[in-house]
């Protein structure tokens, strides 16, 4: 009786180990007397979909704490705590510590990385959201000393944020990793830039690659919609205090955006059916996302041999780099402006809107108050429509060269360009007066080829008579 009862202790003890250890296992919680240390078990986000702890990248052997997906075949860091400082050992210790902030230790209890908040709480937390936001709060609390949606590396996940906060002076924006194998800050950048109408901009270093275009309350001006469109929204949010860009999921399938090394911006679906990422989007698509590839005034056309024209009523500003197809000259107006001799707006469609840097907007006029608000101030190059729903609304104004223009056939915008009052109210009217024109040249010229060639046909056979009346003799 007595073996009994101790053979089910025993059992009973088993059991019990077990469950704590799969309980401990599967918990989402980092606490200052429950840690993550290297080669323990890793967090897990409640629904299972995330997954935090320990890894080396490729054939690194140094170890970073960072974020993947936990289901999927294919291991896909979203998230690294110690981008900037690799642990050396598989020592390392995660651990939250009163006040309230999360701190990697290294083999030497030494701080490698920690969160930055001075809020003091009695019981801090580090839990991992269904979301793959990493959160720092107190217990029982959902208001967040910290989050690592605020401090992303390369990838943009379902709701996350990209832009600026104007009230605390702070920018959220993804960053590449430094190779791929070493997820530290590589040379590409990707912004919410608020310096004018929202855009986004993709910059090497501190030079801007690639532009987005305005958001146009349907898509990116010069972005068509990608493959799976129907799966998420786009947010973009502009206000006094922030403006930021981001998505949610309108579907349950696992998206990302990740910009990589190479300074490609690539949106990504999971396909179950093929156990891989499936492709939706890639940003540069062509050379034309180069940014101000055709200088001022030039308009790219992926489409054309040439590759860079200038506007209608537009010429190369070098003729001869342009020949060379250096065309970062761009192009200036046939009739130079002159305020005082008047002016007029020529409606030019199916573009890419020009740079919005450091453009005005104010999204309650009319077409018609933009055209007269832009009218009134003679530094103003153009307007437009920045929302095409319903019509059109909203007021854009440059005030300065229109840069970065792009064909965009299928989905592009009408932008109004100021010209000189000695062009014709519109390129239909232009082209109205070279169709009248060809009208005319067309029938007359083939009437003078015909005239010619009856002349042609009637001298020859009238010398091959004389010919003939000649040998008859």
């Amino acid at each position: 009786m007595k073996e009994l009862l101790r053979e089910s202790f025993h059992l009973f003890l088993l059991m019990y180990l077990y469950f704590v250890q799969r309980s401990i296992g599967a918990t989402d919680t980092i606490s200052t007397t429950h840690f993550l240390k290297d080669g323990d078990a890793n967090i897990t986000s409640p629904d299972g979909t995330f997954e935090m702890g320990f890894f080396s990248s490729g054939s690194s052997k140094n170890r970073y704490v960072g974020m993947w997906y936990k289901s999927l075949s294919v291991r896909t860091v979203v998230w690294v705590a110690n981008r900037e400082a690799p642990l050396t050992s598989g020592s390392g210790i995660l651990k939250v510590i009163e006040p309230g902030r999360l701190v990697l230790l290294n083999d030497t209890n030494k701080v490698v990385w920690s969160t930055n908040t001075s809020t003091s709480v009695q019981n801090p937390i580090a839990q991992l959201l269904d979301s793959g936001n990493l959160v720092v709060k107190q217990a029982g609390d959902d208001n967040f000393l910290w989050q690592s949606f605020d401090h992303p590396t390369d990838t943009l996940l379902p709701g996350m944020k990209l832009g600026w906060n104007f009230l605390t002076h702070r920018e959220v924006y993804l960053s590449s990793w430094k190779t791929q194998e070493d997820p530290a800050p590589g040379d590409y950048t990707y912004h919410c830039d608020p310096s004018g109408y929202p855009q986004n901009i993709l910059k090497k270093g501190s030079n801007v690659v690639y532009r987005s275009g305005p958001w146009n309350g349907l898509h990116f001006s010069g972005t068509r919609n990608p493959r799976g469109s129907h799966l998420y929204k786009y947010e973009i949010f502009s206000s006094k205090t922030q403006v930021y860009f981001g998505y949610k999921l309108i579907s349950s399938v696992i998206t990302r955006l990740i910009l990589n090394q190479n300074g490609a911006l690539k949106l990504w679906t999971w396909g179950d059916h093929v156990s891989d990422w499936i492709p939706q989007l890639s940003i540069p698509a062509d050379n034309c996302d180069a940014y101000k590839l055709c200088g001022a005034y030039g308009t790219c056309n992926s489409q054309d041999f040439t590759v860079c024209r200038c506007l209608d009523r537009f010429v190369p500003n070098n003729s001869e780099a342009w020949k060379k197809r250096n065309w970062s000259g761009g192009c200036v107006r046939k009739t130079e402006l002159n305020c005082l001799q008047g002016h007029r707006f020529l409606k030019y469609s199916h573009i890419k809107l020009p740079d919005t840097r450091n453009s005005w907007s104010d999204v309650t006029m009319t077409l018609e108050e933009c055209k007269n608000t832009c009218s009134k101030n003679c530094s103003c190059m153009a307007y437009a429509n920045p929302d095409i729903r319903n019509g059109g609304s909203g007021c854009l104004l440059w005030f300065e060269d229109l840069l970065d223009i792009k064909v965009v056939s299928d989905e592009g915008q009408d932008i109004y360009i100021r010209m000189a009052a000695s062009e014709p109210d519109s390129l239909e009217k232009s082209d109205g007066k070279k169709r009248k024109v060809l009208f005319w040249i067309l029938p007359l010229s083939v009437g003078l080829i015909l005239v010619i060639l009856s002349m042609l046909i009637f001298h020859r056979r009238r010398k091959k008579a004389l010919q003939l009346k000649r040998k008859g003799r």
